[in-house]
């Protein structure tokens, strides 16, 4: 008898995923045809054509997996727990001294799996298929051009940057970010304005910027001074991967990238809610899943001689999902009164998890 029990983990386990892949397909084949629909429209802008189209919308699937991951499991999980109520073989399970428990248990395992290779996802292939997907997105534009960026602000110490837009641009194996119509502002120790310049562009080139045509105003005492200078040398510990962090989606940078951009928001004074909301996401998205879908588990139990089996998967799925909404509702208000974004994800997963033991005592009972 000590066999049985990891011969009944290998057949839930081997149901139970094949629903979740089945969920996941559909739901991830979906949002790639809205995607690539969409897309249409900009074939032969520049010289992208169907080819880059079809390109971008598959390196759109390490992301479509990770956002849909959640919603699969908990659709999957309940309708390969129903296939196994419908033949009454879970009836047959329980029968032989496993409990709801323990078949929660195994269904706990599958998911721990898929949830494994999910944050992997999250912090390798996604931000890297993003940033492909980013530059096959520029040739729109011109063949040098990875990416643009439009209304760049950024703050280091006393010094403010503004430009009008900017390019990350790739000749050779020579990468640079370079920043059109931009302007610094110099501030001293009391808030006074020291310095205004002006500069056509600007180039990062290794831990340095370079300036062009800059025209600057300086402010001393009751005296003004204007200078101008072909190009010289910024010595800034603004970097770009902090302006290019600035200007893309924070989903899209991995926890490394959202931990640096949260310091250095934090370092000058900057917003960093949006950063620390997707940074914390990350680290609870395994205890989210996985409540979640404990939470919907109970509906998949009970007896099948009153009916009604398709109502209780119906109100499972609805139960874990409205949790879920919970949770964005939650994270969001953390924001807007900044509170603690550990606090915000901790909660309503213990709720869950609390109302999931409180359902099976009840139908246990």
């Amino acid at each position: 008898m000590k066999h049985w029990p990891r011969l009944h983990d290998s057949y839930i386990a081997r149901i139970v995923s094949i629903s979740i892949l089945m969920t996941w397909g559909v739901l991830i084949g979906l949002t790639v045809v809205l995607t690539f629909a969409d897309d249409i429209g900009n074939i032969g802008k520049g010289s992208y054509t169907i080819n880059h189209a079809i390109a971008v919308a598959a390196l759109g699937l390490p992301g479509h997996a990770y956002d849909l991951f959640p919603t699969a499991a908990v659709i999957g999980s309940l309708l390969g727990l129903g296939e196994l109520a419908a033949t009454s073989e879970l009836t047959a399970l329980r029968a032989l001294g496993l409990s709801r428990a323990r078949l929660s248990v195994s269904v706990a395992l599958v998911l721990a799996v898929f949830t494994l290779l999910m944050v992997v996802n999250g912090e390798t292939l996604w931000p890297w298929a993003s940033q492909r997907a980013q530059a096959i997105r520029s040739i729109r534009h011109s063949d040098m051009v990875v990416s643009r960026y439009d209304g760049l602000w950024a703050r280091e110490g006393d010094m403010f940057l503004s430009a009008h837009g900017g390019e990350q641009k790739q000749r050779g194996g020579d990468q640079w970010l370079e920043l059109r119509g931009v302007r610094l502002f110099e501030f001293a120790d009391d808030g006074q304005l020291r310095s205004i310049a002006n500069a056509s562009t600007a180039e990062h080139r290794g831990d340095h910027w370079v300036l062009h045509d800059v025209d600057r105003i300086r402010f001393d005492g009751k005296s003004v001074q204007r200078t101008k200078v072909a190009s010289e040398r910024w010595n800034s510990r603004l970097s770009e991967s902090i302006l290019a962090a600035s200007v893309t989606r924070p989903g899209n940078l991995d926890s490394a990238q959202l931990r640096t951009s949260i310091d250095y928001r934090k370092r000058n004074g900057l917003d960093s809610s949006q950063y620390e909301r997707i940074y914390w996401g990350r680290w609870f998205y395994p205890l989210n899943v996985l409540a979640l879908c404990l939470a919907a588990a109970p509906f998949a139990f009970g007896s099948l001689r009153s009916g009604g089996y398709g109502k209780r998967i119906f109100i499972g799925i609805v139960f874990a999902l409205g949790f879920w909404l919970l949770q964005q509702v939650v994270t969001k208000l953390a924001g807007i009164y900044h509170f603690d974004f550990r606090i915000a994800y901790a909660v309503p997963p213990m709720i869950m998890l609390a109302v999931s033991n409180y359902v099976f005592r009840q139908r246990s009972g």
